[in-house]
């Protein structure tokens, strides 16, 4: 693809941040911070973008949207995502924060394919100030045309400076095999997956023993979709590198730097234990469940 076909589908906005214009779409960037421990609190260390999408005005489901596109466009519409969600990066988030976006390599489908994307992705890059450390590029669970094609995306991202994470691992074609291949330096840990596993003390042991097994081969590790308080302590527990999930901190559209706070991107407040998020703190009712019960939030 060409970084012309990208920014022809691009809108600067008088503020700074970038809309995306699809099919009579229009597309926005929403960013939602993963969390780190830093001594007894959680402190953001990152933001992952995701896409909104809305239709005269009304939001569209991201997957509805997705799903919509012709296989002959998924390429441009992923391209067109990435540089949304780079652009305004530099214009709403603190430059110490990395950013995460994702690859489907499904859509690379010959080699080479993924040298003009990233060559495309280094200029976006350098129009915005971001320094390609920065960047943690996802590679999500669907499966890639060939090894071969595959091998050429993992190439081109660590040949351009990136770092490489794992999407979904424990779903579909996102296991151990797929971390021994593309060798990566984060590796995400499905949602559904991980709350199952803490459904039950054996779980929760094999969770601690696959997270220990990645930290001592120098892999991160992100526990996604925490959605419950009792989650972060048990994720906390198990000696996870990273968090992410609506018990935090939900998206938040993209906001220039300044902005009024109601408007602002969530910011860590307090201890891990004793001040989680203020929108965290409900009543839980919950049934059938004993391990990892009682926690600090309850």
């Amino acid at each position: 693809m060409s970084r012309s076909v990208a920014l022809a589908h691009l809108v600067r906005q008088s503020d700074g941040l970038s809309e995306g214009v699809w099919a009579g779409h229009t597309l926005r960037s929403a960013f939602q911070p993963i969390y780190g421990t830093q001594g007894d609190r959680l402190e953001v260390l990152a933001y992952e973008g995701l896409l909104r999408a809305f239709r005269d005005g009304e939001p569209i489901p991201p997957m509805a949207f997705f799903v919509s596109i012709p296989d002959l466009d998924r390429m441009h519409v992923e391209t067109l995502t990435r540089t949304l969600h780079l652009l305004n990066a530099a214009v709403c988030l603190e430059e110490s924060a990395s950013i995460f976006v994702n690859f489907n390599p499904s859509v690379f489908t010959e080699t080479g394919v993924a040298d003009n994307a990233l060559r495309d992705m280094r200029l976006v890059l350098h129009e915005a100030g971001i320094d390609a450390r920065r960047v943690v590029c996802e590679i999500t669970e669907q499966q890639s045309a060939s090894p071969e094609t595959l091998d050429s995306l993992i190439g081109a991202l660590r040949g351009n400076g990136f770092r490489i994470a794992v999407d979904d691992y424990g779903a579909a074609d996102s296991d151990i095999a797929r971390v021994a291949a593309l060798k990566p330096d984060i590796v995400k840990f499905d949602a559904h997956w991980m709350s199952r596993l803490m459904d039950t003390e054996s779980g929760f042991v094999l969770l601690k023993t696959m997270v220990a097994a990645f930290e001592d081969r120098g892999i991160k590790t992100v526990f996604e979709g925490i959605e419950e308080p009792w989650q972060i302590e048990m994720a906390l527990a198990s000696g996870v590198s990273m968090l992410q999930g609506f018990a935090l901190a939900r998206p938040a559209l993209a906001q220039v730097r300044g902005a009024k706070a109601d408007m602002s991107l969530p910011r860590p407040t307090g201890s891990v234990a004793k001040e989680p998020p203020a929108e965290t703190m409900r009543p839980m009712v919950r049934s059938g469940r004993t391990f990892g019960k009682r926690t600090a939030f309850q």
